[in-house]
């Protein structure tokens, strides 16, 4: 079978996915969810609100991959903070599939990530609140959650601790 393509040649997988990014049979392409386009490109405050839109609809899989188009499109000193929080977005994707192992190592090294661009951040509101992200909120509800299934499992987590808030709820 040859590997899907884009018009550049770079290689993309272009098969159908479900809500958590699993890949389907090619002939279920009805069941699949809306993908996220791979040459997203968003200005910062429009990918945090995509992603958290995401994140809160149980999507995390989805929010990834807007988080990712993000930290591999914008400014290298931001690297950090988009890898991080893509990171944490693939460890919620694991504990939605019910990989407690992964979602633990994803989430911690998500958030590790995310501290690192804290540490570099220009000014406490890079640090604190980049395009609106609640990032203290954000690693901590990350770093329960990780005790949480470490020390437990996924049995007894709530559905909505698997839904964390990434901006400022407006409202």
């Amino acid at each position: 079978m040859t590997r899907d393509r884009d018009p550049a040649g770079r290689p993309r997988n272009a098969r159908p996915r479900d809500s958590l990014g699993r890949p389907l049979d090619r002939g279920r392409a009805a069941e699949s969810e809306t993908r996220i386009p791979d040459d997203l490109a968003l200005a910062g405050a429009d990918a945090a609100a995509l992603a958290d839109q995401l994140l809160r609809a149980g999507r995390p899989f989805h929010a990834h991959e807007v988080l990712e188009a993000s930290w591999k499109s914008g400014p290298p000193r931001e690297r950090d903070l988009w890898q991080g929080l893509a990171q944490v977005a693939v460890g919620l994707t694991h504990a939605h599939r019910g990989n407690a192992r992964g979602a633990v190592a994803l989430l911690r090294r998500g958030a590790q990530r995310v501290r690192a661009y804290q540490g570099q951040a220009a000014s406490p509101t890079d640090r604190d609140h980049p395009y609106g992200i609640e990032i203290r909120a954000f690693l901590a509800a990350s770093d329960d959650l990780a005790v949480r299934i470490e020390r437990n499992g996924l049995a007894g987590i709530p559905a909505a601790d698997l839904r964390p808030g990434l901006v400022t709820a407006l409202g």
